[in-house]
């Protein structure tokens, strides 16, 4: 049977289905990426908030639609989370498997396999090996851990994923091994909170340490880290990626906000003056660097005050990047009891002016590489075109700007070197350094 995978969410639901894939062709199945050549269409779906959870449901039934003759089959988050509800609601679909759940959805699509269930068992831990990588070529995510510790109140995660579960190191830094034999030009570390990797286990803090087994190995690569709480930032990061340029000096760091209000009410216990000096610390150490945030307004109780904090700290801050996004109310979570509730319509208001404020400060921050010289990993060509689309250390993937190579011939996956003409929007436009 041939299959292809329709991947939800966050880069953790992509490594999910990489590992799905590579399970199900052992398992004698074949993949295609495009779901017109295939017998059967999974939907790893996101459970995290409410416009992702409609997302998930909406393109499965969607799928069924327009391919009734074949079998569509809903996995991943949202079923961990409302298996029984939806194996109920939905009918429609042809079979049901939860959070990483290969086993299951082989079931389901060996002939003679038995029709929908309702998923049980805990999910099984990352570390399948993965043929099919669904990035752009050149570049891979890499699982450290799964779940989270943390416990925010208004976050779904440990209910889908559970508690922190720190893959061992050994076992991380042979996966990077064998990306990296595979050609792998840039490593991109991901977990729910890269900071508090190996704190489930004796000694805990264990990212540094992971680092320098990673940066043992040889070769000329990108490692990347995305997601690192800031309440806990190990601060040898700095140190080591000063140390080794191949550790890029890109944190991404999520703040969600900036009210210590607010953020007591997240369960969060940073405060605005400490946030701002850890910036200062990283920017003083690593003249270079970039910072990338998330914020979640409209939280229970964001007052105009509040906001305005916010406001503060963002211009002080002078983030590279920085992403918006609007409360959901989850059941299960700390926060779902939480009031006073704040107006869709204010929410929306409060984002957009964020969004408007960092537009102009990003635009500002990206000038400062006009007329340097940066590698540039290319991502795809565009087609009929002398150009390609790439990134530099300053941009990961999928969520912050691009570099616009004018040059014929880049292949995706090459690495080369480029010079910065100049800033278009949050993009940026460059000519081949040796050109």
């Amino acid at each position: 049977m041939t299959f292809s995978i329709e991947s939800l969410g966050c880069a953790k639901n992509q490594v999910d289905s990489e590992e799905l894939i590579a399970h199900l062709e052992r398992a004698g199945l074949t993949w295609v990426a495009d779901p017109e050549q295939a017998e059967a269409v999974i939907v790893n779906s996101c459970g995290f908030i409410t416009s992702a959870k409609e997302e998930s449901i909406r393109t499965a039934l969607e799928l069924k639609s327009r391919f009734p003759g074949k079998k569509v089959l809903l996995a991943g988050c949202l079923v961990a989370r409302y298996g029984e509800e939806l194996t109920r609601a939905l009918g429609e679909l042809d079979g049901f498997a939860g959070l990483r759940d290969p086993q299951a959805l082989e079931r389901l699509l060996v002939p003679g396999a038995p029709g929908a269930q309702v998923p049980t068992g805990e999910p099984r831990r990352s570390g399948q090996s993965r043929r099919h990588l669904l990035s752009f070529p050149g570049s891979a995510y890499l699982k450290i851990a799964e779940g989270c510790g943390n416990r925010c109140s208004y976050c779904a995660i440990p209910l889908i994923r559970g508690p922190l579960s720190s893959r061992p190191r050994a076992e991380v830094v042979e996966e990077a091994r064998g990306l990296l034999a595979a050609g792998v030009r840039e490593i991109v570390l991901i977990a729910q909170d890269l900071a508090s990797y190996g704190a489930d286990r004796a000694g805990g803090g264990e990212l540094p340490v992971l680092l320098r087994e990673l940066l043992d190995l040889p070769g000329e690569y990108w490692l990347r880290c995305l997601y690192i709480h800031p309440d806990h930032f190990p601060e040898e990061l700095l140190a080591l990626a000063a140390a080794d340029s191949r550790l890029l000096p890109y944190f991404d760091l999520p703040f969600q906000h900036a009210s210590p209000a607010v953020l007591r009410r997240m369960g969060r216990r940073g405060t605005p003056e400490g946030y701002l000096a850890l910036l200062a610390r990283i920017r003083a150490a690593l003249p270079q660097a970039v910072l990338r945030s998330t914020f979640l307004v409209g939280f229970p109780g964001e007052t105009e005050e509040d906001f305005r904090v916010l406001l503060d700290f963002q211009r002080e801050a002078e983030l590279d990047w920085a992403g918006f996004f609007t409360y959901s109310r989850e059941e299960g979570t700390a926060a779902y009891s939480l009031g006073p509730r704040v107006g869709a319509k204010r929410t929306e208001s409060r984002k957009r002016e964020l969004e408007r404020a960092q537009q102009a400060i990003t635009e500002r921050r990206l000038e400062r590489h006009v007329g340097a010289q940066l590698e540039v990993l290319i991502e795809e060509p565009v087609r009929g075109e002398a150009l390609a689309l790439g990134r530099a250390y300053l941009q990961a993937p999928e969520v912050d700007g691009l570099v616009v190579v004018k040059a014929a011939g880049l292949e995706a996956g090459r690495r080369c070197r480029v010079r910065i003409e100049r800033r278009n929007g949050v993009d940026l436009e460059a000519s081949l350094a040796d050109a």
